[in-house]
């Protein structure tokens, strides 16, 4: 058993921000103490003294890049668990971009059976389209009975809109997610960077607002006349959040609640002006966009037009990220660095609860998917985080396998002190 003692509990799925303790037996959450606060005798059990500290339920991440198989330099299933652990996530559900794509049922099982020999939850997409090439559907009804969590093209849009149309009728009728890049290569230049200030400033073309627009659009649409669930990916411009707030009003009107939205850390806090500082380090898909983006994207977790916060952890090598800018690959990693990113930069400056932001950490996300997470009810799964919204760190000493971040080297409120999975402490104090 394990007693958690005098932290300050807040489980949004189920209302609670008191002092309290909690208790942990054979994995599973036993109880809460309340009014009637509840004894155990600490010799019968570990101790986790919380004083000072958070008590939630553990992140739930639902767009990391782990990089395996294909690209093990950048990450691997290992080491991406570990920057999870170190984060306060205990669940996590992977892209499908890798080599070779999760597009069928050995890679598929492969990713799976490695990511349970970690300490971490791993799940994981599968492809909406065959090599992620956008010419023909996977066989998406194998690859869930195998364990496939939703589907993704990521890094790669879906530009056939009768195919797009043709995914959502089967994954509405799967009653999976389906998570999508909203970005049209049609518009785009060069990627990665803002068609604005941050690309004359280089001299290159970039990436305009309109490539995001045109596609979330397009794909609201068809989640609205399908059903689908509808994940709208890393979210980056104002307009963007307005079509998902008002498709949301209008799922709403229909009786439905098939509309999601992700925002990274990296857009709700930086702009375009975080790539002419850092170069490639702060490139990414879709780019850091203006300020006026960023208060949007601010705005929409505010009202709940946005209900997801997710990291998009996209590791790169050193040497990758030395190239020129328009060839350098785009993503930061995010896992290690998300959780005091909201607290310093939304919860500390008065823009989200501390509630409302691990509702769109973990809650939020956990049911999207339907995954077994964002709780501490009694009887669930004892997966839990602990931190010090107080304390602070400077960002550095990764343990991703890559350190591809624009925050080095910044100083960061909010520190984890613990990660439980499944009742097991699996971090401790920059330990595992």
């Amino acid at each position: 058993m394990v007693l958690i003692k005098n932290g300050l509990v807040v489980d949004p799925a189920n209302g609670i921000k008191r002092q309290a303790d909690v208790l942990v037996k054979d994995g599973k959450i036993e109880w809460i103490s309340g009014e009637d606060v509840k004894e155990v005798k600490d010799n019968t059990c570990d101790v986790i003294d919380a004083t000072g500290c958070t008590v939630a339920p553990g992140l739930v991440d639902v767009h990391v890049h782990f990089r395996d198989p294909g690209f093990t330099h950048k990450e691997d299933i290992e080491t991406g668990a570990r920057a999870a652990l170190k984060g306060g996530f205990t669940s996590v559900v992977l892209m499908a971009n890798t080599k070779p794509a999760v597009d069928n049922e050995q890679t598929l099982r492969y990713v799976l059976e490695k990511g349970r020999k970690t300490d971490l939850k791993v799940y994981t997409c599968a492809t909406v389209t065959k090599g992620m090439a956008g010419k023909e559907l996977t066989d998406m009804e194998t690859l869930q009975k195998e364990g496939a969590s939703g589907f993704t093209d990521d890094g790669i849009p879906i530009m056939d809109a009768g195919l797009m149309e043709q995914a959502m009728e089967k994954v509405a009728a799967l009653e999976v997610p389906i998570s999508l890049h909203e970005e049209n290569p049609e518009y785009i230049t060069n990627n990665g960077v803002n068609s604005g200030k941050a690309s004359a400033h280089f001299g290159i073309g970039g990436s305009p607002r309109e490539a995001e627009i045109s596609l979330i659009r397009r794909d609201l649409q068809t989640a609205l006349k399908t059903g689908a669930i509808l994940n709208v990916q890393h979210i980056s411009t104002k307009e963007g959040v307005e079509l998902v707030r008002q498709a949301k009003k209008r799922a709403a009107e229909l009786g439905m609640s098939n509309i999601h939205a992700e925002a990274t850390p990296h857009h709700f806090s930086l702009t375009e002006d975080a790539v002419i500082r850092h170069g490639t380090l702060a490139k990414m898909n879709p780019p850091l966009r203006e300020e006026a983006d960023r208060q949007a994207v601010i705005e929409g977790l505010q009202d709940g037009t946005i209900d997801i916060i997710a990291t998009d952890h996209a590791p790169h090598s050193a040497e990758e990220k030395k190239k020129p800018l328009t060839e350098a690959p785009s993503g930061i990693i995010g896992l290690e660095t998300a959780l005091s990113l909201g607290i310093t930069n939304l919860v500390n400056k008065g823009c989200l609860s501390m509630e409302a932001l691990i509702c769109a950490m973990s809650s939020n996300p956990a049911a999207m998917y339907g995954l077994p997470a964002g709780t501490l009810s009694e009887g669930a799964a004892a997966d839990i985080v602990i931190f010090d919204a107080a304390a602070t760190q400077t960002v550095g000493n990764f343990v991703s396998k890559s350190s591809n971040s624009p925050f080095t080297g910044q100083v960061l409120n909010g520190v984890v002190k613990y990660t439980l999975v499944n009742g097991k402490i699996v971090y401790k104090n920059q330990s595992f």
